[in-house]
């Protein structure tokens, strides 16, 4: 059994530490547009998230740590989801994050309590639709 089979997100996980953040990003905009890491990074523009991607230009300290989480989650997510549900995913109310998109939680709250609470919302959904 493979540890992806044994363990559903594993592999994201491991990306989302060993993935450079110009790999991060890109896989963020291939999944989920680039208005959308855009808002996840807290950048007015898209340009910023094409210079990211492109290594032009390298995010904060703080915004890489969040699009690193968001990766995570994506990456769980697309192992049993098409590009465009883990999108809406991302943007629609949860509620299990008390009807906040998760984009909005991992954007505006405390990444220590965002990113386990959101991903646990999204194994809550890899589980039971």
């Amino acid at each position: 059994m493979s540890p992806t089979t044994a363990k559903p997100g594993l592999r994201g996980y491991a990306d989302s530490l060993r993935l450079t953040p110009a790999e991060i990003v890109e896989g963020l905009r291939d999944t989920l547009g680039a208005k959308l890491v855009a808002y996840l990074g807290d950048v007015r523009e898209t340009r910023a998230v094409r210079e990211w991607a492109d290594n032009v230009r390298t995010p904060s300290d703080e915004t890489l740590q969040r699009l690193r989480a968001a990766f995570y989650v994506m990456a769980l997510l697309r192992d049993r989801e098409s590009a465009a549900t883990v999108a809406s995913w991302f943007q629609g109310m949860n509620p299990e994050l008390e009807d906040m998109a998760p984009a909005r939680v991992l954007r505006e709250q405390d990444l220590a309590t965002a990113g386990p609470a959101v991903l646990a919302a999204a194994r809550s959904f890899v589980a039971f639709g």
